[in-house]
């Protein structure tokens, strides 16, 4: 199966040039490319290209950052063509799933890399995670969500769309009924407006980035939210207030550690630590550039950077939680 995910992978990056000559120089004048591991449209998509569009004034030589779409397998594919086929000359950087991440760690099919040995360039922010609906669903709260069913979309494994709803009705017993095939959020999106599907769980900044409207003239309207800790800016009850039991809070809280990851930007594994060094300096850089930080506002996105170390970190913590909730959770989210 991977074999095949692996061959699918390439067969795109040759055809849109992403795989990149051995001879290309990081900052040369052939370029650097950016692999994003979504379609185009969603919030991956939206953070991938305005990175991509600053980043390059603060590599060596200014090079224009070519962007490339590779999805597949809620970035799986991309994550593992990263890790095993893209060049390790700093010549390519990509921003796969925040819960790619779990991937590998809860034996998720195709996710063939290793967390711990990519390089971590950092995220533009920390996320929260809210499920929304249609103010016409038959749910219109938690409570509604123990006794009528609510029909979601989901952009494939690896993704919170599909993860979220998929282990809060095991974990607490809700009542999501995912459909999938979605490239991006946005086709779901475009779903809940023609009535096809009822609500998403979604990151707070694709859905007002994508949607502003949504949320001001209550079009939709907000079950809950999910992250490290409450978004004060939220006014909706916050998940692990929602468990009842220990053990339902332990699991909720590894099930939600990626919101911590927010919007990670990666590089391939065992590069050359002078590269990897300009790449990460390049980000942060990036984050404090003013005319980054304008266009973001401009499309309603948060500026909340961490850099590639702090993300490193926060995965190696991931890494280290106990055997029992990994078990339980990944075959919940697989």
């Amino acid at each position: 199966m991977f074999s095949h995910i692996l061959r699918a992978a390439a067969v795109v990056a040759a055809t849109v040039g992403v795989v990149a000559p051995a001879s290309a120089q990081l900052g040369g004048s052939k370029g650097t490319t950016m692999i994003i591991g979504f379609g185009p449209g969603g919030g991956y998509d939206l953070w991938g290209r305005i990175v991509a569009r600053f980043i390059g004034k603060n590599l060596p030589g200014a090079p224009t950052v070519v962007v490339q779409n590779m999805p597949g397998a809620g970035s799986y594919v991309a994550g593992s063509w990263m890790y095993n086929i893209a060049p390790k000359d700093g010549s390519v950087m990509a921003i796969i799933a925040r819960d790619a991440v779990l991937g590998p760690l809860t034996g998720a099919e195709g996710a063939r890399f290793d967390p711990l040995k990519l390089n971590w360039l950092g995220t533009p922010t920390t996320e929260t995670n809210v499920c929304i609906v249609n103010n016409n669903a038959s749910v219109q709260s938690v409570e509604d969500l123990y006794t009528k069913t609510l029909i979601v979309g989901d952009t494939g494994p690896g993704t919170g769309t599909r993860s979220y709803p998929n282990a809060l009705n095991a974990l607490l017993g809700m009542k999501f009924k995912l459909v999938s095939g979605f490239p991006s959020s946005s086709d779901v999106f475009l779903a809940m407006e023609r009535g096809e599907v009822d609500g998403i769980c979604e990151s707070l900044d694709s859905v007002t980035g994508k949607r502003p409207d949504w949320l001001p003239t209550k079009k939709v309207k907000i079950l809950f939210q999910g992250g490290a800790e409450p978004n004060p800016h939220v006014d909706a009850p916050f998940i692990l207030d929602i468990a009842k039991t220990d053990e339902q809070k332990a699991a909720i809280r590894f099930l939600y550690a990626g919101q911590g990851i927010g919007r990670p930007f990666v590089a391939p594994p065992n590069m050359p630590a002078d590269k990897l060094k300009i790449l990460r300096e390049a980000f942060d850089k990036t984050m404090k550039d003013p005319e980054f930080i304008a266009e973001a506002k401009k499309s309603k996105l948060d500026v909340e950077p961490e850099d590639g170390e702090h993300l490193a970190n926060l995965i190696k913590d991931i890494y280290s939680t106990p055997k029992d909730i990994v078990e339980k959770v990944g075959k919940l989210i697989q």
